[in-house]
């Protein structure tokens, strides 16, 4: 799996070394309402945006799972809390030497 990673990864990074090799020049980014200008190279520019991009789509994905998660924590907790029950049920049928039945 990992190697389908890498043989999908290393067209994109020469794509990217390509772009930015050909498009050094400078671009001037004037933030409006701010004082701030920034003079960077166009594939800066654009290689940072879709950086950007990038990090706030899975910030959105990783906020979207939280009721996923949270879920998960919970039934995981209550199969825990199940199999404690029932090793109790296990430890006192032994003690009375009754047979468990477990219905289900």
């Amino acid at each position: 799996m990992r190697i389908i990673g890498w043989l999908l990864a290393f067209p994109l990074i020469v794509l990217a070394v390509v772009f930015a090799v050909a498009n050094r020049h400078e671009l001037r980014l004037e933030l409006w309402p701010l004082p701030w200008v920034l003079d960077l190279p166009v594939y800066l520019a654009v290689l940072g945006a879709l950086l950007l991009g990038m990090i706030v789509g899975a910030v959105v994905t990783w906020l979207s799972g939280h009721r996923a998660r949270a879920n998960a924590r919970l039934q995981r907790r209550r199969a825990e809390s199940l199999e404690r029950q029932l090793e109790v049920a296990r430890t006192a049928a032994e003690q009375a030497k009754l047979p468990v039945v477990i219905e289900g």
